[in-house]
This record gives C-alpha cells, structure tokens and sequence, in this order.
C-alpha cells in the first residue's frame, strides 16, 4: 500500500465493486478508453477476483485512491506495461464530487515513487484527448512533458479526436 496524509493506493477489493461498476460504465468515459458495452457486476466480479495485481503478471495494475478517511474516490491504472522497455500507460479518474482536491496529482505522484523504486519502470505516458483541459493541465502539474499529438486518435459519438501524449521519465 502507498500512503500519504491525504491518500492512499491500494489494491482493488470485492467491497470496491460498486464504484468500479460506476465508472466503467460512465459512457462519458468510454471515449477515452477501450470500452464500447457496459460491463455487468458479475464480469467486474470476476474481474476483482482474477486479477494477481500484479504488473508483471497481468501486464496491467489498478489501484484504488483512498482517501486519508476511508473513502474510494477512484482509479489509477497502469496498462500496456513493457517489460521489455520499462515503461506503461497511465490512466486516472476520480469521481466527479471528489474532483479538484488534489487527490489525483497526489495519486499520480505516489504512483511515480512507486513504480520507480519497486517496479523497475522507467518511463511513464498518458494519452489525454486534446479538448480535456482539466487532465491536461493535471499531467503538465505532476512534471509531464507534452511529447506529440496523436490526430484522429479516439473515435467518440461525435467522430474523431486527437490525443496529447504526455511523457514522465522517473
């Protein structure tokens, strides 16, 4: 577990099934990501129950954000990990109440300690949708260089949309 006075990271739980389900199946989210369906409780069941949490077995990792009170307030994930090249794609969210608290920026700096001391990764990206202000100024914040655009990157309901890749060297 990673802890600071405001958050911590921790594995995913069973008891963490009814926020997962929240934001997985946020359609608003989906553009973002590879969702295109919503996914069940029974598939996010087994998915917490499957899942080793672990980077080198899973090539991915999710974590929840805590609160310092107890409170699960959202997501970091580590996906498309390389062994080969040391590096992974970052993806974050928090739910919307909880947002502008600093409890993102702080998720991704202890997520930035982490993977350099006990993960071996060298190398940290994020692929941020051109009109999210708010994600983008959250990458720049936590030390992220804005390394190219990606055009025509995400399909969405309202057609095609560049990405930022941003690019955190740890």
């Amino acid at each position: 577990m990673l802890k600071s006075q405001k958050i911590k990271l921790r594995a995913v739980e069973p008891e963490d099934l009814d926020l997962m389900y929240l934001i997985e199946n946020d359609t608003e989210l989906w553009p973002c990501g590879q969702a295109s369906v919503p996914f069940s409780h029974y598939a996010l069941k087994q998915y917490i129950a499957e899942s080793c949490s672990d980077i080198f077995h899973d090539r991915q990792l999710r974590l929840v954000i805590e609160k310092a009170d107890g409170v699960s307030v959202g997501f970091v994930d580590l996906q498309n990990y390389s062994p080969l090249h040391h590096r992974a794609e970052v993806g974050i969210v928090v739910v919307p109440e909880q947002q502008r608290q600093g409890l993102a920026a702080e998720a991704l700096r202890l997520l930035a300690g982490y993977v350099s001391a006990h993960l071996g990764i060298h190398q940290l990206y994020a692929l941020v949708p051109e009109d999210n202000a708010a994600s983008i100024a959250l990458f720049r914040h936590c030390g992220y260089k804005q390394s190219a655009t990606l055009q025509d990157w995400l399909k969405g309901p309202e057609g095609w949309q560049s990405v930022v890749v941003f690019q955190l060297v740890v």
